[in-house]
């Protein structure tokens, strides 16, 4: 299943008391649908999936799904290294609406090629909704492997994955030996356009909470043949999509949504804001990235 070109990866505003903040969400899903983002990832890594308890994921999909309203895709974080706990938490999402599921690989237990497979599997088996599966060693220790990968686009549900190795060639090798219809996306945002490249569907994003509208005039530009603005664009965007991961995500890009008058609070333990150093690089990039947006426009 195809969700769009770029999806994402939500923030979850907290209140100074470190809460959900549903009111501050419901005006991020109204600016991010309005700032180019074709689906929203809820729950996720960038969302603080593992400082969310089980009935704050169930609150917050409910919540997100409303506010949407079926303007696009809300694909819920529900992936764990707890099988029968991720199967539960997307059943539990498919009653309350969501359009899809993102399924990370297991963490921590390690387990072998065979064991994702059937993780996997189990969960796929007890849902109707698109799977989209989460490859991310970098957080999970592991990594899936191509031929597993390969397995799974035969499921009938899992149609997609977000792969955040940083592998072109691993890419392109998902890309040719899974259908035609399995979509494959990058989870690095500065890899966007050469992910594109070789053929890759769309990007699920951290960046896209500040650059949707420019990271979708470059995925549009370079698919209708004008790679040179595409890139050009690239070029422009590369520094602010570094500067997000200039401290452990997304304490970055909810002090960059605070700072342009999108409120969304600060992140929760074990993550910490950023310190006035980082603080003062952020604004700086962000400065820097809209005196060139102006130049450009003008």
């Amino acid at each position: 299943m195809n969700f769009g070109q770029v999806l994402t990866a939500m923030v979850t505003p907290f209140d100074q008391n470190g809460e959900l903040d549903l009111e501050a969400a419901r005006g991020l899903v109204n600016y991010l649908i309005a700032n180019g983002s074709d689906g929203l990832v809820v729950a996720g890594t960038t969302g603080e999936s593992p400082t969310l308890s089980h009935d704050e994921k169930l609150r917050l999909f409910q919540f997100v799904v409303d506010a949407v309203d079926g303007r696009v895709p809300v694909i819920a974080g529900t992936g764990s290294n707890n099988t029968q706990a991720s199967i539960n938490l997307t059943k539990e999402a498919e009653a309350l609406g969501v359009d899809g599921v993102l399924l990370v690989t297991p963490y921590y237990n390690k387990p072998s090629q065979e064991g994702m497979y059937q993780h996997f599997r189990a969960i796929a088996e007890q849902t109707n909704l698109p799977v989209m599966l989460y490859n991310i060693p970098g957080r999970s220790v592991v990594n899936m492997e191509v031929e597993t990968i390969s397995r799974l686009a035969r499921i009938s549900n899992i149609t997609s994955i977000k792969e955040a190795s940083g592998d072109l060639d691993r890419v392109s090798q998902i890309i040719t030996e899974t259908p035609d219809d399995f979509t494959v996306y990058s989870g690095e945002d500065s890899q966007t356009l050469p992910h594109m490249s070789v053929g890759g569907t769309g990007i699920v994003s951290v960046s896209s909470h500040v650059i949707g509208n420019e990271m979708q005039q470059m995925i549009n530009h370079y698919k209708n043949g004008d790679t040179a603005h595409a890139a050009a664009i690239h070029r422009h965007i590369l520094p602010l999509m570094k500067e997000m991961f200039a401290a452990p995500s997304p304490s970055p890009v909810k002090e960059a949504l605070n700072r342009i008058g999108v409120p969304v609070g600060s992140v929760r333990l074990p993550l910490v804001p950023l310190n006035d150093t980082e603080r003062a690089s952020l604004y700086k990039v962000l400065a820097n990235h809209q005196v060139g947006s102006d130049e450009a426009a003008g």
